[in-house]
């Protein structure tokens, strides 16, 4: 199947597969033409609304049954594509405010913030839809909505949902005209002791995200 078939006029739009499908590709689409860097200033609250979008996609599969697949073993959708460069591209785009705190299970008692990577969360997330995506494109329909029903629960619906607060921290916090707390060289590879609670990023400027934005400038 190749990627017009996406769209094709036969393909029923109110299809709930043809509905996630959708959703899906725009994600993987829209994230990687932000990785190019051709609008830096828009990038943070562009990133924002992709996530939001693509995590109503992730509801309606966690409201959705279970999806049980039409054979018992999933077929070889053949290598994964490689996404180092577009982890890069996103680390150097949104190098200001890349790092963030995440707790990873909220529902874990006393359970200490991490440092992630909102470039990690967004490549980790195109993995896995890019791999349902393959199966979809192979006609095997219900191997895609199994995946990404399976995935969502058990990886990119978490993912995606960190990425989302983070990217929703920094917009709110320049529309709010508070500027980020440095973070004093944390990285993904350290620990968090208990006095480095300080959300990612140095200084987010006004010239960099704000401004473009029309919001009020960081001061």
């Amino acid at each position: 199947m190749s990627d017009a078939t996406l769209h094709m006029t036969d393909r029923n739009p109110d299809d709930f597969s043809v509905q996630i499908a959708d959703q899906v590709e725009s994600f993987l689409v829209a994230v990687t033409e932000v990785a190019k860097g051709d609008e830096p200033d828009s990038a943070v609250p562009f990133l924002l609304l992709e996530v939001s979008q693509l995590l109503l996609a992730g509801g309606r599969l966690g409201a959705h049954e279970d999806i049980v697949p039409d054979e018992r073993y999933e077929p070889d959708p053949g290598p994964e594509a490689d996404v180092d460069e577009l982890r890069e591209n996103l680390a150097r785009l949104l190098e200001p405010v890349d790092v963030y705190s995440e707790v990873f299970d909220p529902y874990e008692p006393r359970t200490a913030p991490v440092p992630a990577r909102i470039s990690d969360d967004l490549t980790d997330v195109i993995s896995d839809l890019r791999h349902g995506m393959v199966h979809y494109r192979a006609g095997r329909t219900t191997e895609a909505l199994w995946w990404w029903q399976f995935s969502y629960f058990s990886n990119w619906g978490s993912t995606a949902s960190a990425a989302l607060r983070a990217l929703q921290s920094v917009v709110a916090h320049v529309r709010l005209n508070q500027p980020l707390a440095a973070l004093d060289g944390l990285d993904t590879d350290q620990g968090m002791g208990d006095d480095t609670l300080e959300i990612e990023a140095g200084r987010v400027m006004a010239e960099e995200i704000g401004t473009p934005l029309g919001m009020r400038s960081v001061k």
